[in-house]
């Protein structure tokens, strides 16, 4: 990997960590185009840079973050996958990381689940409005439905909005907190692979993930302010569409 591919792969991430299409996949599908092979540093890269992103949202919502009740719901939700992740960590990056066609095919499923679930939801009127209205009942249900996108393609965003959809919640307000629910889960996520790799890295592999992480910081403001204002008149439906397509093009490349 040379400082070309850690800010493409930065943009990447940034663009892609907020929106219902996996920025894992992403990660991972543009590392095969552009010829890295999917070594261990690869994959801790993969990984950190994530918080790049995750960090936009701490500034962009920082106000949101000292309220205590706000925290409180948001450590709840992040229950459920800090204690599935810790137990299956070595099994994602063992196996889930390195299997392009277990992607290629939740990328694809997940488009199509997409594009049915829109078809299907209707919001409730009465749907919540605001992140303090949300029960811890429903923090833990959203926190579930977050873990399964431990398995890469399948779209962290996605499974929290989704759930947030099923639940009850309007659009704007799951949106925003799946984006605040980032922060504690690609924190640990993230600094617990640094913790595990930090001393395997060389000087060279420390730039090139702070290019990354860097990149991936400033591309993703960019992409929050995009997907709060998509969401405001449209559906996810393009973004299903968009994962079908993205398949059929990396299998015909």
């Amino acid at each position: 990997m040379n400082f070309f591919d850690s800010i493409i792969l930065g943009i990447i991430e940034g663009i892609t960590e907020f929106l219902p299409i996996s920025s894992t996949a992403h990660l991972i599908l543009t590392a095969d185009l552009l010829g890295l092979s999917q070594s261990e540093f690869l994959k801790s890269f993969e990984i950190i840079i994530q918080f790049g992103a995750i960090l936009a949202v701490v500034v962009l919502y920082w106000k949101l973050f000292l309220k205590w009740e706000v925290l409180k719901k948001l450590i709840v939700a992040f229950i459920p996958t800090g204690i599935l992740g810790l137990i299956f960590y070595k099994i994602i990056k063992t196996y889930f990381l390195e299997s392009t066609s277990l992607i290629l095919w939740t990328l694809f499923l997940g488009g199509i689940f997409l594009i049915i679930f829109e078809k299907w939801h209707k919001e409730k009127e009465n749907a919540s409005e605001d992140i303090a209205n949300i029960s811890y009942k429903h923090c833990f249900y959203i926190g579930l439905f977050q873990s399964i996108a431990m398995i890469p393609g399948i779209s962290r965003s996605a499974t929290t909005i989704l759930g947030g959809l099923l639940i009850g919640l309007r659009r704007k307000t799951i949106v925003e907190f799946s984006f605040l629910l980032a922060v504690p889960t690609m924190l640990v996520a993230s600094g617990f692979d640094l913790l595990n790799n930090i001393e395997k890295f060389s000087l060279s592999e420390s730039h090139l993930l702070a290019v990354g992480f860097i990149t991936s910081f400033g591309m993703a403001i960019l992409g929050i302010k995009f997907f709060l204002a998509y969401i405001q008149k449209r559906t996810f439906i393009a973004f299903g569409i968009y994962r079908i397509i993205i398949v059929i093009l990396f299998l015909v490349k």
